[in-house]
């Protein structure tokens, strides 16, 4: 059981996402990178670079100068908890704005599929909160 966030929860995400053959058929056309930043005491964050259906790198940072990706997605660890257990479907937590969104909705919302697919294999890592 891997505690999120860390490096080894960053791992075991990165393992299921590209052993995921519905990700990679859902996110075939998806280029681009995020921050899953969980604010708290001390912010950190999961950094996840996707392309064409795979997951070509995933770091736990707590320095978000590290990289400058596409996305941003923030919110509290009660939240991401939430996501991760899937009792919040990340969406409607932005839509919602239970979590925030520094880049394009509008891209995110055309790549749906890859989103929910990518959430579900976060639901698959088992995680120690």
């Amino acid at each position: 059981m891997a505690k999120f966030p860390s490096q080894a929860w960053a791992n075991e995400f990165m393992s299921i996402v590209n052993a995921s053959a519905t990700y990679a058929r859902v996110a075939k056309e998806w280029e681009g990178d995020f921050y899953f930043v969980i604010n708290g005491p001390q912010t950190e964050a999961v950094y996840v670079d996707l392309w064409h259906g795979k997951c070509r790198k995933c770091i736990y940072t707590t320095d978000l100068s590290m990289q400058n990706p596409l996305f941003k997605i923030k919110g509290s660890a009660d939240k991401w908890q939430r996501v991760i257990t899937g009792q919040l479907d990340p969406i409607q937590a932005l839509i919602t704005r239970q979590l925030r969104l520094d880049g394009s909705m509008i891209t995110i919302m055309k790549n749906v599929k890859a989103a929910q697919e990518l959430v579900k294999c976060a639901t698959e890592v088992e995680s120690n909160f």
